[in-house]
């Protein structure tokens, strides 16, 4: 999904510098900092198609299954394909496009009090489907549940900072918010950080939790966080005025509003609801037209 675009003066590794309105311009001025500019919505989605979908699809292929976690995955990843201002973020006064789309998420190595989190990062290719992200997801799952201890990657770098001195500690950290301004820290410290993803996932159904607030950091490039609640049933109003109770999912979404607006937003949340009307568009390919009907 990365672009062969030449690269120019401003742009950064991870995303090149877009011209915007005026008034994005302004407020990345006026409001310098991320958590300033969080805009939450919390939306309710009818997944009732998709769990019978899941449940067919699960019995064909039993050899592995299907969750919801990795239909939102898919589907929210498809929504940012298709609408890609959802895919910007703004870092030392400046407004990016990514080059990728990232998704990133925690996962437990143990469902215990006690037990370590693993950091989870993956990049989407246009020819991925629900079928090989799902695949992707539960391999990485599975080996990191292998160790009850970090093995590599950003693991284990926090792991040698935590261990350092409190002040060498601080010191570096100061260092590297620096070059996280200007987007010059190394990519030893970028990849697979969740706080430089796209989208930054928690499935707090899992843990039989609801769908929750989270905030955004300043730190990194992330601007778009996602919290996952559990399935319940609910009384729903069908397009023809009746009522029916329906499955339905609450999710939870910090977005930085300077990237875009309310409308945009709005319109972005539509298509994943499509999406999960219609789970058979999760079959194709990442790159395909959904062909959905904004109006």
């Amino acid at each position: 999904m990365s672009e062969t675009r030449k690269r120019k003066w401003g742009d950064r590794r991870d995303g090149y510098k877009v011209k915007v309105p005026g008034l994005q311009t302004v407020m990345t001025a006026l409001m310098p900092n991320r958590t300033d500019c969080e805009c939450y919505l919390n939306e309710e989605f009818d997944i009732t198609e998709l769990l019978q979908y899941l449940e067919k699809k699960n019995q064909e292929h039993p050899e592995y299954k299907i969750t919801l976690f990795h239909c939102f995955v898919m589907a929210l990843t498809k929504m940012v394909r298709e609408r890609p201002q959802m895919n910007r973020f703004i870092q030392g006064g400046s407004i990016y496009q990514r080059y990728d789309i990232s998704v990133a998420f925690v996962a437990k190595r143990r469902f215990a009090d006690h037990a370590e989190e693993a950091l989870m990062f993956m990049v989407p290719k246009d020819d991925d489907n629900l079928d090989s992200i799902a695949k992707q997801i539960v391999g990485d799952v599975r080996e990191t549940r292998k160790s009850e201890h970090a093995t590599g990657g950003v693991d284990e770098l926090l792991d040698k900072f935590a261990a350092m001195p409190k002040l060498l500690m601080m010191f570096l950290v100061w260092i590297i918010r620096c070059l996280d301004f200007w987007g010059i820290n190394p990519k030893f410290i970028t990849d697979g950080d969740p706080n430089y993803s796209t989208i930054f996932l928690s499935n707090l159904g899992s843990i039989k939790c609801p769908a929750v607030y989270h905030h955004l950091n300043n730190y990194g490039t992330n601007s778009f966080m996602t919290t996952i609640g559990t399935i319940h049933k609910a009384e729903v109003i069908m397009p023809d005025g009746t009522k029916q109770i329906r499955d339905v999912v609450n999710i939870g979404s910090t977005i930085d509003e300077r990237i875009g607006d309310g409308f945009y937003f709005a319109r972005s949340l539509k298509l994943v609801k499509h999406l999960f009307a219609n789970p058979e568009l999760l079959e194709q390919p990442l790159s395909a037209p959904s062909n959905f009907d904004y109006n």
